[in-house]
Parts: C-alpha cells; structure tokens; sequence
C-alpha cells in the first residue's frame, strides 16, 4: 500500500478504527480493575491536516471530516462521544486542523490507574511520540519490532489488556504476520483483547485471513468490516476491517446499531455495506447491512 498515515490520517478506516478502540475501551474501565493498553504500531501520535501529506490526499474530510459534521442520532451521538470529544479538544476553534492517532486516543481515554504502552520502530516517528507524551507518566514508548514486541510486553502486570495491532502493509505477507502475531500473543495471555486491523482491497487474501482466524477456534473473535463501495476495482482501498478477539460482550449489539448510519456517512459509491461476522468458537451469526 506504500502506507505513510500522516497521507490517510483522519480517513475513513481511521474512523472504523478508532470508533471500535474507543468502545472497547470505554467496555475496560467498566470493571474497576487497572488495564494496559498496548499499540504495537504507534505512529506519530498526532497528525496535522493542514500539512502537506493530509492536504495532498484529502483523505480526512470522507472520513473524520464527514462524521463531525453528520448529524447523529442521539444514541449514536453517545456512543461516539469519548471518540469524537478527543477530536474535539484537539480543534477547539470547531476547525478540523488536528486528528488524534490512537495513542491520544487511548491516553484520554484511559484512567488514573490504567497504563498505555506504544510502540514505534521508527527512529523519527519514535522521537516525536517522546516528545508528545514527555510528560505524561502513564505512558511508556518503546522502539522494538512490532511482531517482537507482541510478544515481550505479554502478559501485562495488571493481567487485563487491549492490544492493538496495527500494521502499516508496506511490505508483503502483514495478514500472515497478524495471524502469527495473535497466536504468540495469545499463547502469552490468553485473556487480552487484541484488535487486529487491515485494510481491504483484494478480497480473496481477506476472505482467506478471516477463514484461517476461524480456523483458530477462539472465544469471542469477530470480524467487522466496512465498505465504502462495491469493491469491485481491487487497485483501489475500497474498505477496512478489525478482528476482535475477546471481543466485548456488549460490542455486536453496539455495532448493529451504529454501523448502518455510520456507513451511510462514509460511503463513496455504489454497494456501501459492513460485516459483523462472528469467528470464534461460539458462533451464532452473520450480520450483513
């Protein structure tokens, strides 16, 4: 994908993505117990649409651009609230002049007690997140390899933990890696909710990662899935998908909710739809909109 975020950032996968973060991390701190959250593939932390890159692409304004100008309804305006009054405070004139990567998103989101590790293997990319969380005691950065690091931060001392995942698929063989990277990770702390993310072009390598997640037998692993269009040109980032294992219980009906207006806000043609499939070992059913 040749994928530098500071180009994407604020687009519609970010909005998938971050939306879901937030809802499992609001599900984490209903139970008093601290958690940590670990962000194998960090980034920057914060990205500026007014640079070069946001500004060449224009990515952000189908994406985040859309969302804070739709008018929600009042129930999945609440949803979306602790996701969407972090882009807020970062844009207090009203103005979309910054968008929050998931490490601002999961250092607001997070509580006194909780814990946030983010790791970047890039040099620059590493020092600015230094720089951003310099002050900021509950967050740990790190520069390991991503694929390492899933599995040398596990298990986590607090024994509860959000993993996310989150490629950049600049080279060949990310949705093997993902799938090794869940194994490992799992083998470690069979507990921790992981977030895999990916993007959606061709569908057969797709199809053929969610079969093979399936094929794992885990318990509560799901796989949602949004289309921005039909999909039929597979050049083209027509949709992007998270698998959720140890998934929240309340996620697939917050989703059923959500994700049909949520997908009329970021459609870009013909044959918009999302997936909420169930993977694990207990399946029940396939939500298709």
């Amino acid at each position: 994908m040749n994928y530098r975020h500071a180009y994407h950032a604020g687009n519609f996968a970010d909005v998938i993505k971050h939306a879901v973060l937030s809802l499992v991390l609001d599900y984490m701190k209903q139970k008093p117990a601290p958690f940590r959250v670990i962000d194998t593939h960090a980034g920057i932390g914060l990205y500026d649409l007014t640079a070069i890159e946001a500004q060449k692409t224009g990515e952000w304004r189908d994406g985040i651009g859309r969302l804070m100008r739709a008018d929600l309804t009042p129930e999945n305006r609440a949803v979306l609230a602790p996701y969407l009054d972090c882009v807020r405070a970062l844009n207090p004139q009203g103005e979309l002049l910054r968008y929050p990567g998931s490490p601002i998103i999961a250092s607001d989101l997070i509580r006194r007690e909780d814990r946030l590790i983010l790791n970047e293997l890039h040099p620059e990319d590493r020092l600015a997140l230094e720089d951003l969380f310099a002050r900021d005691r509950q967050v740990k950065v790190m520069g390991l390899d991503a694929w390492t690091a899933v599995k040398s931060l596990l298990p986590p001392p607090e024994r509860r933990a959000v993993v996310l995942v989150d490629p950049s698929f600049e080279v060949p063989g990310e949705l093997d890696r993902l799938i090794k990277a869940l194994q490992q990770g799992l083998r470690r702390f069979a507990a921790g909710t992981f977030l895999l993310w990916y993007p959606i072009k061709e569908q057969r390598p797709v199809a053929e990662f969610r079969r093979r997640i399936a094929e794992l037998d885990l318990p509560r692993a799901v796989a949602l899935e949004v289309m921005i269009r039909d999909g039929a040109d597979e050049t083209r980032l027509n949709g992007a998908g998270l698998v959720i294992v140890n998934a929240p219980f309340t996620l697939g009906g917050i989703l059923q909710n959500l994700m049909p207006e949520l997908v009329k806000i970021l459609a870009q043609g013909a044959g918009a739809h999302f997936n909420y499939d169930d993977l694990g070992n207990d399946r029940v059913r396939v939500r298709q909109k």
